[in-house]
């Protein structure tokens, strides 16, 4: 473990997509090396389709609260929290998306990803498959991005978790992994932010 390692992401959605399931399985995969790990999450409207904001520091932080302008990557399960959440990205940040179109947005040095996840979840039969989707693209993303050291997640240690998690249901585990996959293996394809 490299103990300068410092990361900070926030994962957007709404209520049902799990945002939350994504960052519980970015956090474990960064405690299983030992990094030290916090999350805080700020809900919406309580109902299914409320905003979901989940914040996940690696590293040495003493808050777990990400502040504007402090975020290295921005995960987005709805292309509508690009606009929403943007402003957590520091300038040189990362932006992954769920969005049909390359996002619009006004970040000249932003570098911005997008799959569109609700189309493949749709092709698959499975429309409760977005977050994995995204997941899978993101860390194929961030993998590129820094493809050797300072990385506190891999795409076969979020593969073991999800294993370890869903052992007692290998139909949807295989499922899970498949979709998890399929995410990956669109990326990378980068579009840089449009001025809105």
């Amino acid at each position: 473990m490299n103990s300068s390692t410092r990361h900070q992401l926030v994962i957007s959605g709404v209520g049902g997509q799990g945002v939350l399931f994504v960052t519980g399985l970015l956090a474990q995969a960064a405690m299983d090396q030992g990094f030290h790990v916090m999350t805080s999450e700020t809900h919406g409207m309580a109902q299914r389709g409320g905003t979901v904001i989940s914040h996940l520091k690696i590293g040495d932080f003493s808050s777990p609260l990400i502040r504007a302008g402090n975020a290295d990557a921005l995960i987005a399960l709805k292309a509508e929290g690009l606009n929403s959440h943007a402003h957590f990205l520091k300038p040189d940040g990362l932006a992954i998306v769920n969005s049909s179109e390359p996002p619009q947005r006004n970040m000249p040095r932003v570098a911005c990803h997008a799959i569109h996840a609700d189309t493949l979840a749709a092709q698959t039969g499975n429309l409760q498959s977005v977050n994995l989707l995204v997941l899978g693209f993101a860390l194929a993303i961030l993998g590129q991005q820094n493809p050797a050291g300072q990385r506190f997640c891999t795409i076969d240690a979020i593969r073991t978790i999800i294993s370890q998690k869903m052992k007692r249901n290998p139909s949807a585990c295989e499922t899970a992994l498949l979709t998890l996959n399929t995410g990956y293996d669109q990326g990378p394809v980068v579009s840089t932010c449009h001025p809105s």
